[in-house]
């Protein structure tokens, strides 16, 4: 047991500020983003067996986050559609300004946003986005494709070729 102890913690420590930013750029809400990494961490040590006996753990409790944070989003559109929250304004591409990255990355779809993120912002390979997100390899190479675009142009209109993110870049 205190083999096991010791594994999870080890666990814990290396990889819970990575899933709390990865939550992060998947809802936009530092706050939540802490309680969902907490969740999910959680969750790798209910199943601890499970995650490693996994062939890459680490890609087993992003999973679990991405699921968290995925139902985190839809439970909150959800919940502003019942509350009639005031949409917010669709983006004006007259408006000159430097629009946050934040906010286009919440109106791409999940499985972009998720392609995206965890492509560029973490740096993973095809192969171990399409493990985490337990979808083909293809999937992840088209879905990694049409979200940078359609957050180039989110960011800046079709003219723009390409955007820098967070000490990455989203080619068009």
């Amino acid at each position: 047991m205190l083999m096991r102890d010791a594994a999870f913690r080890d666990y814990f420590e290396r990889h819970h500020d990575s899933m709390s930013r990865l939550a992060y750029l998947m809802t936009g809400e530092a706050e939540i983003a802490d309680d969902l990494a907490a969740d999910a961490l959680t969750e790798v040590w209910r199943h601890w067996d499970r995650v490693t006996a996994a062939d890459d753990p680490v890609a087993y409790g992003h999973g679990i986050l991405m699921n968290l944070a995925r139902n985190w989003v839809r439970r909150r559109s959800r919940e502003r559609l019942l509350t009639l929250e005031p949409l917010r304004r669709a983006l004006d591409p007259d408006v000159p300004a430097v629009l946050d990255v934040r906010g286009a990355l919440r109106r791409l779809p999940h499985r972009r946003r998720a392609c995206v993120v965890l492509r560029y912002s973490f740096d993973l390979s095809e192969k171990e986005v399409a493990t985490i997100l337990g979808i083909s390899v293809g999937a992840v190479k088209s879905a990694t494709s049409r979200g940078a675009r359609q957050l180039a142009e989110l960011l800046g209109g079709s003219t723009v070729a390409l955007a820098r993110i967070d000490g990455w870049e989203a080619a068009r």
